[in-house]
């Protein structure tokens, strides 16, 4: 954000923002659940601070939303250090990543989010570097090229992943902690969810915590979105009695119950499995429209309107986590949990099938 658009911030703005940096945990104590990759750590980062030196480089592995970006964080923070942020998309060519290295401060932590999409070149570079905290730059071409070695200062590499199959051994070689991050519990996701409501100086019962906390698909990152968008249908619809909806103009909310959580989800089309619209669109279509399945993952795509990446890389890990899909060689199959949940009859279904395929 520029300084004219800092500048136009409201109070309200800026509380918000202040609000999005105190959600992430600042430390480890702080964080919650993950209990291992936690204690992997404290280690970790104890035993370099013991011998004064940087830690080792550090792989974080998981899906999207359980917290790589805040633990890539904390290590910077715990073990004292300034942390410099990049993206694998952002480093395309091997000059990029040779200006961001030659730029580390001694003991700096860079972080490189989705570091499974750095280009080739650029991997192959960051091997010597993590190494040797060296690099070869290249200079001129043909017989009269040649490399000159440049020399880093020592840092910490944190990269994070969505995809760990994609990294190429040689890069997860040179790692010396990996760490996995699971789904979260019910529980854990209540822990994360009460923390929030307190910041957001919401009102809200353990009963309702437990409410959103099934509907998140064991993600913090989902809980605390669904987590606001109930607090904005508190402050919006506030429990007056008459029912009438009266705008709250404080700074917090009042209470909100279970009412308010399944209204506001509801609205929101979030079922009590956590299902969104996409998810049902996609169960939806291959219950309907192809009996059960199988269909293959293109053409279940062009059906629904979206595309197949989408599809395969956001909407199928959690309906095959949750059992009600299931992929074949032949193609992606709905589950008999599938058909029960949206009260099809599959015998039914399959008539109407056999039906209108003779044209009746």
């Amino acid at each position: 954000m520029t300084a004219p658009d800092l500048a136009r911030l409201t109070p309200e703005s800026e509380a918000e923002l202040a609000f999005e940096g105190a959600l992430r945990p600042k430390t480890l104590a702080e964080f919650v659940g993950q209990a291992r990759v936690r204690g992997q750590l404290q280690l970790l980062l104890r035993a370099a601070a013991m011998q004064n030196r940087t830690p080792d480089h550090i792989l974080l592995a998981g899906p999207p939303g359980l917290g790589k970006t805040t633990l890539a964080m904390i290590v910077a923070q715990e073990s004292g250090r300034s942390l410099r942020m990049s993206s694998g998309p952002a480093i395309q060519h091997a000059g990029d990543l040779a200006a961001l290295l030659s730029s580390l401060v001694p003991g700096e932590v860079l972080f490189i989010d989705e570091i499974h999409r750095m280009a080739r070149s650029a991997e192959e570079m960051l091997y010597l570097a993590m190494e040797d905290f060296r690099i070869d730059i290249m200079v001129g071409k043909g017989a009269g090229a040649t490399s000159i070695p440049l020399d880093l200062a020592p840092f910490t590499l944190v990269g994070a992943t969505t995809r760990s199959g994609l990294l190429p051994n040689p890069l997860r070689d040179r790692f010396g902690f990996t760490a996995h991050l699971e789904f979260y519990g019910t529980d854990e996701l209540e822990e994360v969810l009460a923390r929030a409501a307190a910041l957001l100086e919401l009102d809200i019962d353990r009963r309702a915590l437990a409410e959103i906390a099934g509907r998140c698909r064991g993600t913090p990152r989902i809980a605390n979105r669904l987590l606001r968008r109930v607090r904005d249908y508190a402050l919006v619809h506030p429990s007056t009695g008459s029912g009438e909806a009266t705008p709250s103009t404080g700074s917090g909310t009042g209470p909100a119950g279970l009412d308010a959580v399944h209204a506001a989800l509801e609205l929101y089309d979030v079922d009590a499995l956590g299902l969104d619209r996409l998810d049902r669109s996609v169960l939806e279509a291959i219950l309907v429209r192809f009996d059960g399945g199988p269909v293959g993952l293109n053409t279940l795509a062009v059906s629904v309107g979206e595309e197949a990446e989408t599809i395969e890389s956001v909407v199928e890990p959690f309906l095959v986590r949750i059992g009600m899909l299931t992929r074949t060689p032949r193609g992606r199959v709905a589950t008999r949990s599938a058909w029960q949940h949206f009260g099809i009859d599959r015998q039914a279904q399959a008539g109407q099938s056999v039906l209108f395929a003779d044209g009746l």
